[in-house]
């Protein structure tokens, strides 16, 4: 499992608001090439969503569905097909008014012969996770990651 945190100049909420944007994450996820969300409305349990990434071997689609949401403090997912499989969640934690802190968990799930790819792609997520946070950051803090989009 992956672990990591980044501490935010903006309220929690803002902080929640732009996580909840799913169609957003390619803003700040370097290797999420696109996101189609399958659901209408806003996210909620339930939602899916496929996400197609460049990995090892060349991009793959990795689809999901929120399992957790609790705004504005937490939205967990789980991914529902494929060799290798996302669990995580994101969590917001308030610091004081006007910063908090992301905190991101992630596991990768192998499934079939994807028992043995998941730990390789485990090591390489992990290695991209910082300069992502760091990015998510930047936008959130700068104002290009305005909460005014519904992510679709």
């Amino acid at each position: 499992m992956i672990k990591h945190s980044i501490e935010i100049n903006r309220p929690a909420e803002e902080v929640f608001a732009y996580v909840d944007q799913v169609g957003r994450h390619s803003e700040w996820q370097a290797a999420l090439v696109s996101t189609t969300v399958e659901t209408d409305g806003p996210v909620r349990v339930g939602t899916r969503v496929v996400e197609r990434r460049n990995v090892p071997g060349g991009p793959q689609n990795f689809p999901f569905e929120i399992t957790e949401h609790d705004p504005p403090r937490r939205v967990s997912f789980r991914g529902t097909a494929g060799m290798i499989r996302p669990v995580g969640t994101y969590t917001v934690d308030p610091i004081d008014a006007s910063s908090s802190r992301m905190n991101s968990e992630l596991d990768l799930k192998g499934h079939g012969i994807g028992k043995l790819f998941a730990p390789l792609a485990l090591r390489q997520a992990a290695k991209g996770m910082p300069a992502d946070h760091e990015k998510f950051k930047e936008l959130l803090e700068s104002g290009a990651a305005s909460a005014t989009s519904n992510g679709r």
